[in-house]
C-alpha cells in the first residue's frame, strides 16, 4: 500500500485507514495539456476541496493553481500571456461557449492549455465576468449527462460537476484518452466513500430539493434570489 506521504501534504491530516494515496495513480498521468486552476480564496482552506486530489494525479509542471478574485496583466503577466494565447481555452458554460468535444474534433492539434475556475457557482461567475482576461480565450463547455459523484457537497443542479470532475472530463477529451477520466475520479470516489462511512450524508442538489418540496430553508424574499430558485425548480439553466 502506498504511504500517506506519497503525495506531498495530501493526507497529512488524515488517519492511515482513510488515506487517499492508495487511490492515486502509481505514476502521475502523462498529459500534454497545461491546466490552470483559478481558485477563489474561499476554497483554499476547505477540508473537502477537490483540487489537491487533482494536482496529486498530474505532473507538477502541467497544473498550476492561482488563487485570487481579480487578475490583470500588471499583477500576473504570465496568466495574461496564457489568456492571450490562441491555443488556450477557458471552461465556463454559457451562450457563447463552444462544446469542447466538437472543438477538439475540428482543431485536433492546436489546443495546449485549459483554464478552469474553482469555487461555488456564484464565485466562479464573479471571477469570470469581473476579469476581462478570462474573456480572451475561447470559451468552452462540457456536453455531458453525467451526474456528479461529489455527493458530499451540495450542487445547484443535477448537472453541476466539481472542479476535479470538470478537469477529468475535459482532459479526457483533449488528450483523447478515457482512462484519464477514470483515473482522476478514483480518489474522489474514495474520498466520498470514506466520508459517508464516517457520518457524512449524501447531499442532493438544490434543484432536486426544490422540485420535491424538500428544501429546508424558507424561500428568499429578495426578488433576484427568488427568481433563481424558480429557475432551478423549472430546470432552466442559470
Amino acid at each position: 500500500m502506498r504511504s500517506c506521504f506519497a503525495r506531498a501534504k495530501l493526507c497529512t491530516n488524515r488517519p492511515q485507514k482513510v488515506c487517499l494515496c492508495p487511490f492515486l495513480p502509481a505514476h502521475r498521468l502523462n498529459i500534454s495539456t497545461n491546466l490552470y486552476i483559478i481558485q477563489h480564496p474561499a476554497e483554499e482552506n476547505k477540508v473537502l476541496r477537490t483540487v489537491p486530489l487533482l494536482a496529486a494525479c498530474l505532473p507538477q509542471d502541467k497544473v498550476k493553481v492561482k488563487i485570487g478574485r481579480r487578475f490583470n496583466e500588471e499583477r500576473d503577466p504570465e496568466l495574461s500571456a496564457i489568456c492571450r494565447n490562441p491555443s488556450t481555452l477557458i471552461l465556463y458554460p454559457g451562450a457563447e461557449a463552444i462544446n469542447l468535444e466538437e472543438l477538439v474534433s475540428n482543431s485536433p492539434n492546436n489546443l495546449s492549455t485549459i483554464i478552469i475556475i474553482d469555487g461555488t457557482w456564484s464565485q466562479a461567475k464573479d471571477i469570470f465576468y469581473k476579469n476581462s482576461l478570462f474573456r480572451l480565450p475561447r470559451q468552452v463547455q462540457l456536453k455531458t449527462s453525467v451526474s456528479s459523484q461529489y455527493v458530499i457537497r451540495t450542487q445547484p443542479t443535477n448537472r453541476c460537476l466539481s472542479t476535479l470532475e470538470c478537469a477529468a472530463v475535459a482532459l479526457a477529451i483533449l488528450e483523447k484518452n478515457d482512462h484519464i477520466q477514470e483515473t482522476l475520479l478514483r480518489p474522489l470516489q474514495a474520498l466520498c466513500s470514506f466520508q459517508l462511512q464516517h457520518g457524512a450524508q449524501i447531499r442532493l442538489s438544490k434543484e432536486h430539493l426544490l422540485k420535491n418540496g424538500l428544501y429546508p430553508k424558507p424561500m428568499p424574499k429578495n426578488k433576484r434570489k427568488l427568481r433563481k430558485m424558480e429557475l432551478l425548480m423549472n430546470s432552466v439553466k442559470i
